[in-house]
């Protein structure tokens, strides 16, 4: 790994647990013990630090999220697997990361909107056909309606004016409103199979 790779993955580790307006390049220097000379040699600035990290991620994101798709046995195990991807991916991120996005660096937080309304869009609604398409959701269900909802689900869960982190966990929130929606649109024969990968959870 090249001093550029290395200076963009300790910059998104920062990010992460801290947020992105509370680091400053000397901080990104200190946590990987280079000089700030060595980071400007590489990086104009910050905000060109920010904008890899965040291209970087979102890239990395979609690519999970994609072998999720492929690795799952039905529309449901879809979804414990991207359970599983949240409780992992929502305990190393700071809510305040996403707020500092969208107040500070809007060029940044454009590209997460996109990826959110397109591709985040995109998984959702492939899922809900074929959880149709394997009668484990219901006919009736409006697709375009719940993939809206399933979004703005997911925003709704970062929020801390609504779900203030001295009282929630984020983490937890976004695996209680998946697990809403899920039981929202499923038939009969998919709450059966909920039970049955719950079950297996649990006993993991």
């Amino acid at each position: 790994m090249d001093i550029r790779e290395r200076i963009l993955e300790s910059g998104l580790e920062l990010f992460l647990a801290h947020g992105v307006r509370r680091i400053t390049m000397d901080d990104i220097a200190r946590h990987l013990s280079v000089s700030k000379k060595t980071i400007y040699a590489c990086f104009d600035d910050k905000d060109e630090i920010v904008s890899e990290c965040c291209q970087g991620y979102l890239k990395n994101s979609r690519c999970e999220f994609e072998h999720v798709e492929t690795e799952s046995k039905d529309a449901i195990h879809e979804i414990f697997l991207t359970m599983e991807k949240l409780q992992s991916m929502f305990t190393t991120i700071n809510p305040a990361l996403f707020e500092d996005l969208q107040k500070f660096y809007p060029r940044v937080w454009s590209m997460y909107v996109q990826f959110k309304d397109k591709h985040v869009a995109e998984v959702i609604e492939r899922n809900l056909l074929k959880g149709i398409e394997q009668k484990l959701y219901r006919p009736d269900i409006n697709i375009k309606i719940l993939v809206k909802l399933r979004i703005e689900e997911i925003t709704l869960g970062m929020n801390t004016t609504v779900f203030p982190l001295k009282s929630f966990i984020t983490k937890d929130v976004q695996i209680a409103l998946l697990d809403h929606y899920l039981h929202g649109i499923v038939t009969v024969k998919g709450h059966k199979l909920i039970n049955k990968y719950k079950n297996i959870t649990d006993e993991e």
